[in-house]
C-alpha cells in the first residue's frame, strides 16, 4: 500500500539532494571564469507538475510518469554582481541556500518519521 504523504517526501528528498548538488557546484565554479550559477526549479512546481498518482485498482489502468526532479536553471543575478571574468556565482548566497536544504531536509526527515510514528500507533 501506498501513501501519498511518503509519496511526497521521498519527492522533496530527491529535489533537496538535487539542489544540494547544484549548489556544490555553484561553490566549486566560484572563481571558473564565465559560470553561472544554476539552482533546480522551486518544489513548488515540482509538485504543481507531477500529477496526484491514483491507485490502479485494473491492470490496464495508465499510470502517470514522474517528472524529472533535477532540471536545472540558470538563477537570476543582479548584473552589477557578476565579476568582470562573467561569474555569477555569489558565495553568500549559496551559504544560504545550502542552509535552507539543510533546514527543509531536517523538517521533511522528522514529518516522515512523526507520520510512520503515527501509523505505527495507530496499527497496534
Amino acid at each position: 500500500m501506498s501513501i501519498y504523504l511518503f509519496q511526497v517526501a521521498s519527492q522533496k528528498s530527491e529535489w533537496l539532494s538535487a539542489r544540494q548538488t547544484a549548489v556544490a557546484s555553484n561553490v566549486a565554479n566560484a572563481n571558473t571564469p564565465g559560470y553561472h550559477a544554476l539552482d533546480v526549479q522551486p518544489f513548488a512546481a515540482v509538485l504543481d507538475t507531477s500529477p496526484l498518482a491514483m491507485a490502479a485498482t485494473n491492470p490496464g489502468h495508465i499510470t502517470p510518469t514522474p517528472s524529472p526532479l533535477d532540471s536545472l536553471r540558470e538563477t537570476e543575478s543582479d548584473p552589477s554582481e557578476e565579476t568582470l571574468s562573467g561569474n555569477t556565482v555569489s558565495l553568500e548566497q549559496q551559504m544560504i541556500n545550502l542552509g535552507e536544504v539543510t533546514r527543509d531536509f531536517s523538517m521533511t526527515a522528522n514529518i516522515r518519521r512523526a507520520f510512520h510514528q503515527l501509523i505505527l500507533s495507530a496499527l497496534k
